[in-house]
């Protein structure tokens, strides 16, 4: 079979059949918008990124902090002072109830949105409609678990001007002009900095250097996203590793001279970065850090540690 329809035969397979939309579950494909909403026009909105893991052996699907993700969302919506009539449990309900009529068996992520609806051609955060909708499809890697990054051109966007604190819908044009510019320089992901020159996190995913036998990350007023998954490393770093995790700013210079380097987040996971602008990152391969990181952080996940069961939500009975 032809590569081309190879890569069509997958995307089928992984299209969803089902959609949550204005306040129901229904067919993906009757979930549209108008093109003159203000979230296609002005990209007025915000979004999730919530993932769930299949576990074979107790065939269940678990999915991964759900209700903190769901609350970050919503905090993400006050940020432009959008309101919904859903709690975080109404939409931890609504979103378990479309992964069950999916009936994946397999690796999945999902998709909220909050979106400005208003049909009208001026931006503006008043006399409003916003709605909320989701979506899954299965996924595996976001991107590999062994990456070469670059350093952007690009900075990242400050908080008085799109707060990156939140997943604003608009504000993500800026990490597509950071992961692009890195692919096409032949790299695997792009580090962006903040307007100060300091490190601020990976396109999409948060950083953590290893210095001295300490895990170092920039901290949340460097205008980085507030991780669900990045406070999960520094938690499992802590208690499972007996690592001292340090929130400072993080110079560029520091990444040549890192030990390790790790993005960090729903989609990427836990990746070891190898390699910065053509320097090996430490030894030029995965460090111990990153991989223990990664064996805890996916035994968590799929249902392996009862330790961290509280984080995990299943969706079947």
């Amino acid at each position: 079979m032809p590569v081309q329809a190879q890569d069509q035969g997958r995307e089928q397979e992984s299209h969803p059949q089902w959609a949550f939309f204005k306040g129901e579950i229904v067919p993906i494909e009757n979930a549209k918008l108008s093109i003159m909403t203000q979230v296609i026009n002005y990209g007025i909105g915000a979004f999730g990124g919530i993932r769930g893991y299949w576990n074979e052996e107790q065939q269940q699907l678990y999915i991964f902090r759900i209700r903190d993700h769901y609350r970050r969302f919503l905090n993400s919506g006050k940020l432009f002072n959008a309101s919904l009539p859903y709690t975080v449990e109404d939409l931890a309900g609504h979103t378990l109830e479309l992964l069950r009529r999916e009936g994946y068996r397999q690796d999945t992520y999902v998709r909220p949105l909050l979106y400005n609806a208003t049909e009208d051609i001026t931006p503006r955060l008043y006399d409003v409609k916003f709605e909320f909708a989701a979506f899954s499809r299965p996924l595996g890697n976001y991107i590999k678990l062994e990456v070469t990054a670059c350093v952007s051109s690009w900075r990242r966007l400050d908080d008085n001007i799109i707060p990156s604190r939140g997943k604003i819908t608009g504000g993500y044009i800026n990490s597509a002009f950071v992961r692009s510019e890195a692919y096409w320089n032949g790299y695997d992901e792009g580090i962006v900095l903040n307007q100060d020159g300091h490190v601020s996190e990976g396109s999409a995913e948060n950083l953590f250097i290893v210095r001295d036998g300490k895990l170092r990350t920039p901290p949340v007023s460097d205008n980085i996203l507030e991780g669900i998954t990045r406070s999960t490393v520094i938690q499992l770093a802590q208690d499972e590793l007996g690592l001292q995790v340090v929130e400072r700013s993080i110079d560029r210079s520091e990444l040549y001279i890192a030990d390790e380097v790790m993005f960090c987040g729903t989609g990427a996971q836990v990746a070891a970065v190898v390699q910065i602008d053509h320097r090996p990152v430490g030894t030029g391969k995965p460090g111990p850090v990153a991989q223990k990181l990664q064996d805890i952080y996916f035994r968590v996940v799929r249902g392996q540690e009862p330790k961290y069961a509280g984080w995990l939500t299943p969706v079947y009975s």
